[in-house]
């Protein structure tokens, strides 16, 4: 066996406490390396005439990526302490892995040779709020929404959909606009609602903060935010905001204010100041997001700056009721912020959503102690490159949304923010060639997967768009004009969704091994009582596939999901007959 490939650490992905008596155990191996692999654990004080008193278990292999093997057990430590190693068997060798390294026999005489998982302490449990495992998010850009207001539009307001999006133009779409929308998002399923920064600022996008406690005059006013507030929970719906703490807009006044005065500026701190006289041009003196001058870095290691920000996440929890933060640029801010934002609106608040914008490996996010989940981007890009591109063949996609799934510990993976488009992205349409067939795989795959999905605005009727400004068109509400049969398609899914929790968050996901080349993806879903097998056609032809179904542990009457119809199996192999570009979801009830 290939040692380097065998990988374990304690208090991560590999080793987490799942809930006050659970602590899953994960290993790393070669692929195709190991056969067998047992974990042998006990209590670190449970020794009986000198000998450690343990157990051996057999791991089970829950999965691949295009390197390795995963290996998986929960283990229920009598008194919530543990020590542990793994006895990793192929066909021509047996190892010993724990702490100390590789061992031919099982070293029990010492076990600082073992792993440690020293206490399951209550309070560093994983706590996000329940709620989010059943939410279907929709994304809103509010200025290209729905006008509900021509009094509130800026100068200069174009007529609604009369042009192409641009970075500076503006079509006037408000919170009078989206509570006019609510009743559409309700019939679609929607229960809860994420909105771009809607506080005051420049731009039409409003990443670009002028102040953290107003809403933008263009969007209404609090009163009518309250309003909204209220409406949406009145529905089911909750609301989510996003908020920048990384940077603020070049017309914060504290920033106007170091412009002005320069080093005997009071607010020269809140910022990092290269050298003064500040300068934008040809390149700013000062850090900001990315290079543009117009959005200056915030320090956040300052005291005031901090005191600030943190007012800004309690306040509109406290005045307004809302469900979540979503933080852009969460990265680049400091874990210690974090940390503290997290307590401070939970204070006010037990059950608001924390959600980062981070892009890459985000687990140093996700210990429980500051993000509840983060935009699951990597799930977006496997999930394009295999059902709208083409790049990559099933294989590959099953071993690229694995290797997703098994960089975090299961609970965060229910809690996870999993998208195909934003404001930041080209719309799906586009990418996937506007090939509707592809699109509602996209749809069927996103809506059955674990987490808590979110559908951007008009992707639902087939709105199109290329990269910003293209994604940020203004909503089609002209159903003449409309992909209704996308619509009843993404309708169907969230309601399936809603109906059987197995669809959702309430079943362990895994993967079958398949074939290169197949234009193919299968994965089950399981619980106590059920099993979901879900195939997926990106092919332009039928397919028949021969799903492996545990005949010895399920009833041999299964539902067709999506067809709403009952059958039996009658082969000693379930044949799967999957249309092109279709998809099939079987519900089998365990015996």
């Amino acid at each position: 066996m290939l040692k380097e490939a065998i990988y374990h650490r304690p208090k991560n992905e590999f080793a987490y406490a799942f809930d006050e008596k659970t602590v899953h155990i994960r290993l790393r191996t070669k692929k195709g390396d190991a056969e067998t692999v047992f974990l042998i654990y006990g209590d670190p004080y449970g020794w009986e005439q000198g000998k450690w008193m343990t157990k051996r278990e057999k791991m089970k292999k829950i999965g691949n990526d295009a390197l390795f093997d995963y290996w998986f057990l929960a283990v229920t430590p009598p008194y919530r302490r543990l020590r542990y190693g793994f006895e990793i068997h192929s066909t021509k060798q047996k190892i010993f892995y724990g702490e100390k390294g590789f061992f031919d026999r099982v070293p029990d005489e010492d076990i600082a040779n073992f792993f440690c998982f020293p206490f399951i302490n209550g309070e560093d449990l994983f706590q996000a709020p329940e709620w989010v495992k059943n939410t279907v998010w929709y994304q809103i850009f509010p200025e290209r929404f729905a006008n509900g207001n021509k009094e509130n539009d800026p100068p200069g307001t174009l007529p609604w959909a009369s042009a192409e999006p641009a970075s500076d133009n503006f079509f006037g779409g408000d919170l009078e606009g989206i509570i006019g929308k609510l009743d559409y998002l309700s019939d679609l399923g929607i229960n809860g609602i994420y909105l771009t920064p809607i506080f005051k600022a420049a731009s039409n996008h409003k990443y670009d903060t002028i102040d953290y406690f107003e809403i933008d005059p263009q969007f209404g006013d609090k009163k009518t935010f309250k309003r909204l507030v209220d409406e949406c929970h009145r529905r089911g719906i909750r609301i989510m905001l996003d908020a920048v703490f990384n940077h603020c807009g070049f017309y914060f006044p504290p920033f106007q204010d170091v412009l002005k005065n320069g080093e005997r500026s009071k607010y020269k701190d809140w910022f990092f100041i290269r050298e003064f006289p500040v300068q934008t041009e040809p390149h700013p003196n000062y850090d900001t997001f990315a290079f543009t001058p117009f959005m200056p870095k915030l320090n956040t290691e300052n005291k005031e700056v901090r005191k600030y920000l943190l007012e800004v996440g309690q306040y509109w929890v406290k005045e307004f009721d809302i469900d979540g933060w979503r933080l852009d640029v969460a990265n680049e801010v400091s874990h210690q912020f974090w940390r503290e934002f997290r307590k401070a609106v939970r204070r006010v608040k037990k059950d608001v959503y924390i959600l980062g914008e981070i892009w890459h490996d985000a687990m140093p996010w996700l210990g429980g102690d500051q993000f509840d989940a983060v935009m699951n981007y990597p799930f977006s890009k496997g999930a394009l490159q295999f059902f709208a591109e083409e790049k990559i063949d099933g294989k590959t996609f099953s071993e690229m949304i694995q290797q997703v799934l098994f960089s975090y510990p299961e609970y965060i993976n229910h809690f996870a923010f999993n998208l195909l488009g934003s404001h930041d992205t080209a719309r799906i349409q586009n990418i996937a060639g506007f090939h509707q067939g592809k699109v509602k795989l996209l749809f069927a795959f996103l809506l059955s997967f674990p987490g808590s999905p979110c559908i951007y605005y008009g992707d639902e009727i087939g709105l199109t768009g290329e990269n910003d400004p293209g994604c940020r068109k203004c909503m089609e509400w002209d159903p003449r004009k409309q992909n209704l049969d996308l619509y009843r398609t993404v309708k169907k899914l969230i309601e399936l969704r809603k109906t059987h929790p197995i669809m959702a968050n309430d079943g362990a996901i895994s993967f079958p091994e398949l074939k290169e080349g197949t234009e193919q993806v299968i994965f089950h879903k399981e619980n106590e009582r059920e099993l979901l097998v879900a195939a997926m056609n990106r092919s332009e032809k039928p397919v028949r596939l021969l799903l492996d179904i545990p005949f010895d542990q399920v009833e041999r009457e299964y539902t067709d999901l999506w067809e709403n119809k009952k059958e039996k199996i009658e082969e000693s192999q379930f044949p799967a007959d999957i249309g092109p570009f279709g998809f099939k979801f079987f519900l089998f009830q365990k015996k």
